[in-house]
């Protein structure tokens, strides 16, 4: 409050941010430019919900036009990031946003000054955390926490089998469509929401099983392309922004599975399935391959969770 002369609110899932109309006609704008510019759903997803946030920000400090942006106003923005206890990623992530939406407010000429060149480029260090596995015990305890004999939990399965056994994205789980299973090939073909490039996986009988028996005895009655839907009425796909962690989250506590300073989601079960294919001498190129990376660099960092080979490096 003494830095910025406001008490910013959080992100509430189901209150907008912005009020102010000149900039949710902006935010619409910013949104469009993004897919024009054919980011994925997911850079443009975070690109436009990072630059509401900065918009926030201005409305905050009582600026109402974006012809009144200065390089003071940036900086004080980029300093509530600093003092809020965000780590290194996510500032950087954040910093990453606004020089794209800086980009776009020149390019469109709504400020007359290119301040997203006089923003630094910050590098985002990609390999400086362990990722969150689980053990074989944690893993085999909540999957036995699901109720697979109710709807939602034959849905809920399936889900969390994706992730683990396959090792999907969120992204890609939720955007599954019937047509992405080649049944007879016993292969799971679909164009990866993240990289836009298409990811053949081999169709495992388990999997293959929780999803034919959620479509037959569990799946809601009602016309939408995608697999997996709600099961609270209005029933229907759900929401970009879901991340299923409440998911996770329910189970672990069925399971009496202590909760952990590191967060667990549904990606910790995909950097679970990259671990466990690791101790089994599975190459990183073919992990790679799995993962659906563009760059095995991206697949080195679950070399920091293979205990067998850390420990013959010692």
């Amino acid at each position: 409050f003494q830095l910025h002369h406001t008490i910013l609110r959080s992100y509430f899932k189901q209150k907008d941010l912005l009020t102010n109309p000149s900039f949710i006609a902006l935010r619409k704008r910013f949104q469009s430019y993004c897919e024009r510019k054919e980011y994925s759903r997911p850079t443009t997803y975070d690109y436009v919900r990072r630059a509401a946030r900065f918009m926030h920000y201005l409305t905050s400090q009582n600026v109402i036009d974006c012809k009144e942006i200065s390089l003071p106003i940036i900086h004080g923005y980029i300093k509530t990031l600093a003092g809020s206890g965000y780590v290194y990623e996510t500032i950087a992530s954040d910093i990453h946003s606004i020089r794209a939406f800086l980009r776009f407010l020149f390019e469109t000429g709504e400020v007359q000054t290119d301040f997203f060149s006089k923003i630094p480029r910050i590098q985002i260090r990609k390999q400086n955390h362990i990722p969150s596995v689980w053990t074989k015990d944690e893993l085999q305890k909540m999957i036995a926490a699901i109720d697979r004999g109710s709807p939602k939990g034959k849905r809920d399965y399936a889900i969390i089998l994706l992730a683990c056994c396959l090792g999907m994205r969120v992204s890609d789980i939720k955007n599954l469509k019937k047509e992405d299973f080649h049944w007879e090939e016993k292969k799971l073909i679909f164009i990866q929401s993240k990289t836009k490039a298409p990811l053949s996986l081999p169709l495992t009988p388990e999997v293959g099983w929780a999803v034919i028996n959620y479509l037959k005895y569990g799946r809601p009655k009602i016309e939408s392309p995608y697999l997996f839907v709600t099961h609270i009425a209005p029933f229907g796909p759900f929401s970009r922004g879901c991340n299923l962690y409440d998911l996770i989250k329910t189970y672990m506590r069925l399971a009496h599975l202590p909760p952990l300073k590191k967060k667990r989601g549904m990606h910790s079960l995909r950097h679970t399935m990259a671990s466990m294919l690791l101790e089994k001498n599975t190459s990183l190129a073919t992990i790679s391959n799995l993962l659906g990376h563009i760059d095995t660099n991206s697949t080195a960092v679950y070399l920091k969770v293979g205990m067998q080979k850390l420990k013959e490096c010692a």
